[in-house]
């Protein structure tokens, strides 16, 4: 398949092996992060696979910044026919735990970047009839779960903006998808924010979540196995809006869209904390 991707969050994990498996395709990648210093991992990847890279600094909080790498891309490679909107960040802490500041930085990251990266594209790919723009999300973008509020609530954000703009964007032939993996074995888990450390009424509820998180990442997704996925969906010749990488994701956001009442899920997370 041959075109122009710019992906986000490519210095580790799914992010990093969907643009190497994207490049494998046959499309010209732009692999964009937040500190370009960090692409060693990535550099090394794509020299094993034979592929070159285009590795561009983008942080999807600075909106100056990603319009100036949009401009450059569009500059240097003519067009953008495929968007991953991969960069994201985890956050635990119940409602009462959590700053707004907190919050705020969940929705900067993932919900407001995502969407102000996607209206940048977006004129370029509707004049040109044609692109995709993929969005990793995740299971929690559908299941709400104890201690995921500000991260749960950002990632349904996102899905209910992309999944409201899919049936207008595909009128100019463009695809709009959500990819959503449960839990991947990366270097995400080391980066979610952590309420502070000090007694509380929350604390047994959530050493019993952190536990069950914890077991979870254990026999977790590989992230290759995710990536590719993201690459699948970023590639396929047939459209769907919603991906999952691995069957439990599959499973376990179904339990979510079947749920009219909100019990099933209800039931189902409230073991998490026992």
């Amino acid at each position: 398949m041959p075109g122009i991707a710019l992906v986000t969050g490519t210095s580790s994990g799914m992010g990093l092996v969907a643009a190497v498996d994207l490049a494998r395709a046959g499309l010209t990648v732009v692999a964009t992060m937040r500190d370009p210093q960090r692409a060693g991992a990535l550099r090394k990847a794509a020299a094993a696979a034979g592929v070159e890279l285009d590795v561009r600094q983008l942080d999807v909080t600075d909106e100056p910044g990603m319009a100036a790498c949009v401009e450059g891309v569009l500059r240097d490679h003519g067009r953008i026919d495929v968007l991953v909107n991969n960069a994201g960040r985890g956050c635990v802490g119940t409602a009462e735990q959590l700053s707004m500041d907190t919050v705020r930085e969940q929705l900067e990251v993932n919900y407001l970047g995502v969407v102000a990266l996607t209206k940048l594209v977006l004129p370029g790919m509707r004049e040109a009839g044609s692109g995709r723009v993929v969005t990793v999300t995740s299971v929690g973008g559908a299941v709400g779960q104890p201690f995921a509020d500000a991260y749960c609530g950002a990632k349904f954000a996102v899905e209910g903006f992309m999944q409201s703009l899919a049936v207008v964007a595909e009128r100019f032939g463009v695809w709009v998808s959500v990819v959503e993996p449960a839990a991947v074995a990366s270097d995400f888990v080391g980066n979610v924010a952590r309420p502070p450390e000090e007694p509380g009424p929350y604390d047994g509820l959530l050493a019993a979540y952190l536990a069950r998180s914890q077991a979870a990442f254990s026999s977790a997704q590989s992230a290759a196995d995710a990536g590719a996925a993201i690459a699948a969906c970023a590639t396929a010749e047939t459209f769907a809006f919603r991906w999952q990488t691995s069957p439990g994701a599959t499973a376990f956001v179904g339990m979510s869209l079947a749920d009219l009442d909100g019990e099933r899920v209800l039931g189902a997370t409230r073991t998490w904390i026992s």
